[in-house]
C-alpha cells in the first residue's frame, strides 16, 4: 500500500441547458466542487448532465454550502428573469391575437344573420384581421420593452451570481 490518504466525497449531478453548462461550472468550481474524471459530462440535446465530487472534509463547509444555495437561488431567479419578458410578450401576443378572433367570429355571426347584416360584418371584421396581423408587432414592442426593464436587475442579479463565487472561492 501506498502513502496516499484516503479521500471521501460527496457528490452531485446536474443537469442543465449546454449553453449554461460552463458558468455553473465555474459556479460551482468556487464552492470546492471539480468534475468528476470517472463520469465525464453527458450532451443530449440543448442539455448537459455534469456530475462533480467535492471532498467531504473540506474546511468551511458550512460556509460553502450556504454560499452555494444562495448561488444557486440566484442562478434560479437570473434564469426567471431571462424568460420573463419572452412570457409577457407571448402573452399579450396570444391576448391580441384571441381579440381579433373574437372580432371575426362577430362578423361571422353578423353575415349569417337572417337577414345578412353586412355593415356590421365589416365593421367587426375589420378589427378582426388587424388582431390577427398586430401580434406579431405587438410580441417585438413588448419584448423590446420588458428586455429593457429586466436588463438592471439581471445584471445585478449576475453581479451577486459574482460576488457569491468569489466569497466562496476565497474560503478554499
Amino acid at each position: 500500500m501506498t502513502g496516499i490518504p484516503y479521500i471521501g466525497y460527496e457528490y452531485r449531478e446536474l443537469t442543465l441547458p449546454e449553453e449554461r453548462a460552463s458558468f455553473v461550472l465555474d459556479g460551482y468550481e468556487s464552492f470546492g466542487w471539480v468534475p468528476d474524471p470517472n463520469r465525464p459530462a453527458r450532451v443530449r440535446g440543448h442539455r448537459v448532465t455534469l456530475y462533480l465530487k467535492r471532498d467531504r472534509k473540506i474546511l468551511n463547509k458550512m460556509e460553502l454550502t450556504r454560499l452555494q444555495r444562495h448561488f444557486e437561488a440566484c442562478l434560479a431567479q437570473a434564469d426567471r428573469l431571462e424568460k420573463a419578458p419572452g412570457q409577457a410578450a407571448s402573452l399579450w401576443a396570444l391576448l391580441t391575437a384571441l381579440l381579433g378572433t373574437a372580432f371575426m367570429a362577430g362578423a361571422v355571426f353578423a353575415v349569417t344573420h337572417q337577414p345578412p347584416l353586412y355593415s356590421l360584418m365589416v365593421l367587426l371584421a375589420v378589427p378582426g384581421f388587424a388582431g390577427w396581423i398586430l401580434p406579431l408587432f405587438v410580441h417585438r414592442q413588448v419584448l423590446r420593452r420588458r428586455t429593457e426593464k429586466t436588463r438592471s436587475l439581471l445584471d445585478a442579479q449576475y453581479d451577486q451570481i459574482y460576488q457569491l463565487c468569489e466569497k466562496g472561492h476565497a474560503l478554499l
